[in-house]
């Protein structure tokens, strides 16, 4: 860790628009930056960070919202105003008062990730953070084509005499289950 750290700050991360939801609960030190948060959104879906990111959230002392991001990209000039991720600290921006963020990844698949803040709390001794402790179901794949082309892999995972059954399990993987998630599988 660059720096020593006080608190922590525990998220909830739950995808929008997929029912049964998919979520996560994670633990931060307070220093990290919007690009580290990014980073453990990552690990805890299990991407692989190949598409355009983004936050947005109120900016505490305005109370406006701003767009947080990777500075350097395509859009960067369409969004106003916009902060570059690696400078915007998690604890400037979640308080008490202001707990929710959106992240959205994957501009044409569109995932779009609730970020609250459930509590804020002096780290643990013993604990190497961040560390994720919940969490339910697998995370969506990587180009399955947003919602829907996530409900058809569904739909075709539970058909195995459908046509593209074999090729949708090949491309998976055969130890995809929509339904495991373990927290201890988690690598930040």
């Amino acid at each position: 860790m660059k720096e020593t750290f006080e608190k922590v700050y525990q998220l909830k991360l739950s995808m929008k628009d997929i029912t049964p939801q998919i979520w996560r609960r994670i633990q931060l030190p307070e220093n990290y930056t919007f690009f580290d948060l990014h980073n453990a959104i990552q690990a805890v879906m299990n991407w692989e960070d190949y598409h355009l990111h983004e936050f947005k959230m109120l900016n505490p002392e305005t109370e406006e919202p701003e767009t947080i991001g990777t500075e350097g990209n395509d859009f960067e000039a369409f969004r106003e105003p916009f902060v570059p991720e690696k400078k915007a600290k998690i604890s400037h921006y979640f308080t008490p008062e202001n707990k929710i963020a959106l992240y959205t990844y994957d501009f044409e698949d569109n995932w779009q990730v609730k970020v609250r803040l459930e509590k804020i709390f002096p780290k643990k001794e013993g604990v190497e953070y961040p560390i994720c402790t919940a969490g339910k179901r697998a995370a969506v794949p990587e180009d399955i084509g947003g919602t829907r082309g996530y409900e058809d892999m569904l739909e075709i995972l539970k058909d195995p005499e459908h046509e593209e059954y074999e090729d949708t399990v090949e491309w998976l993987g055969e130890d995809f289950d929509p339904e495991y998630f373990d927290p201890k599988d988690v690598s930040f």
